[in-house]
């Protein structure tokens, strides 16, 4: 089932769960019932999210919980993508990653799937979803392992500067930007593929998700927030192009 056929579904759940509860009078044989009035239902519920993947293994998925929200407003100023900049997790052993189009992935430490994560997420990956991980210095040999267990069959593969993802909003001919230094290596971004589309998208040696993070917190230059955060809204518009 697809993404946008889950959503769908999701919608049109909600809809008759409005209908079943609708503050109404509702005929029955001999007598009429009154059916208690909702709650307002919640403001842009269209609006697309982002959502932070949870894992196990000791790594802190959790950092920097600004990043999305700041990320998401930058997208919500310079394009015309209606989206929601708050901060949400999800865990990926549950159906509530089918409700988002995009999932983000980050922390230093060590990633470690479920059996039922790893099937999941290969399912939500196949069916249209997204998955973007910045290496945020430190996960990359347990991200490289646990992708291997989603996609045994592919090897990750470094995407060329004129992929449409460096140049779907803004342009980068020369790839992703520098914000962090770590090793003395130049960014790299690598991709997995469901059939000839991309799914996933990885960054090491560069951490945009930083530069996306409140300015006190990592004290980055103007200049490095703003191409993190062109290179961000670059990966939702692509994402949300395929």
């Amino acid at each position: 089932m697809s993404i946008r056929v889950v959503t769908i579904l999701t919608y049109v759940s909600m809809l008759l769960l409005c209908v079943e509860h609708a503050g109404a009078q509702v005929r029955m044989p001999g007598r009429t019932q009154q059916v208690a009035t909702p709650p307002p239902p919640q403001q842009n519920q269209s609006a697309i999210k982002l959502a932070r993947v949870k894992y196990s293994g000791g790594g802190d998925w959790y950092n920097d919980p600004s990043a999305e929200i700041n990320l998401l407003r930058y997208v919500r100023t310079h394009t015309s993508i209606n989206v929601d900049p708050v901060y949400e997790y999800v865990d990926l052993s549950t159906d509530n990653v089918f409700l988002y189009p995009v999932l983000f992935m980050t922390g230093h430490g060590t990633v470690n799937f479920t059996e039922s994560e790893v099937r999941n997420l290969r399912a939500y990956l196949e069916n249209g979803g997204f998955l973007y991980i910045d290496d945020d210095y430190g996960m990359d040999a347990s991200v490289r392992k646990e992708l291997k267990r989603v996609f045994p069959e592919q090897e990750l593969r470094e995407l060329p500067f004129d992929h449409p993802l460096y140049h779907s909003h803004f342009d980068f001919p020369n790839g992703l930007p520098k914000i962090h230094e770590h090793d003395a290596k130049p960014p790299q971004g690598f991709g997995l593929f469901a059939g000839t589309r991309l799914c996933v998208f990885y960054t090491v040696e560069t951490n945009p998700s930083d530069g996306w993070a409140d300015p006190d917190v990592h004290h980055d230059p103007p200049e490095k927030r703003e191409a993190a955060l062109k290179i961000g809204t670059n990966i939702i518009v692509y994402a949300l192009r395929q």
